[in-house]
């Protein structure tokens, strides 16, 4: 009988916190290390969802701490968490998605171009692919990214349910 394959991400040790991490990278650049940046990162490292800079912006503002928050501080932060290697900035349809990086294994997406939905899967199988392209052009991969688009189970039962309803 054949089971169902685990696609599920692991998890990865780290030696740094997310925000010490992001400290030591400023410092190594001679950047300093604010209240509004460590906030950023803080309330970054909290969560896992996916993100583009208007959400985050608008989630800090409904916080206390980041009420004060400003656009180019939260925009300048981002990218700076990308450099850091501490984010991955995506661009879906026009629009910069960020996912964390740092401390999550390697993993691929399916992107819903409907409701803009990106769930996360991780594969052995398209990892080997990955590895035997590279090892037949004898190329070291590094990493990987795989975006498939296409339709959610969700939007696409919402889009029969309607179908079903503009025949009656």
């Amino acid at each position: 009988m054949a089971t169902a394959q685990d696609f599920s991400l692991g998890s990865v040790e780290t030696a740094l916190s997310p925000q010490e991490r992001f400290e030591e990278f400023l410092q190594a650049r001679g950047k300093r290390v604010t209240r509004q940046r460590r906030m950023i990162v803080d309330y970054v490292a909290s969560r896992h969802e996916h993100f583009d800079a208007e959400q985050l912006l608008g989630d800090l503002r409904r916080t206390a701490a980041g009420a004060q928050a400003s656009r180019p501080t939260v925009y300048r932060t981002l990218a700076e968490m990308v450099e850091a290697g501490l984010l991955k900035k995506m661009v879906l349809d026009g629009r910069a998605v960020y996912e964390h990086d740092y401390g999550y294994p390697q993993h691929d997406h399916l992107y819903c171009t409907n409701c803009r939905r990106l769930i996360e899967f991780s594969s052995d199988e398209v990892a080997r692919i990955c590895d035997a392209v590279a090892a037949q052009h004898q190329f070291r991969a590094r990493s990987h990214r795989l975006i498939v688009s296409g339709i959610c189970s969700d939007c696409r039962s919402s889009k029969s349910k309607s179908r079903l309803q503009d025949r009656v």
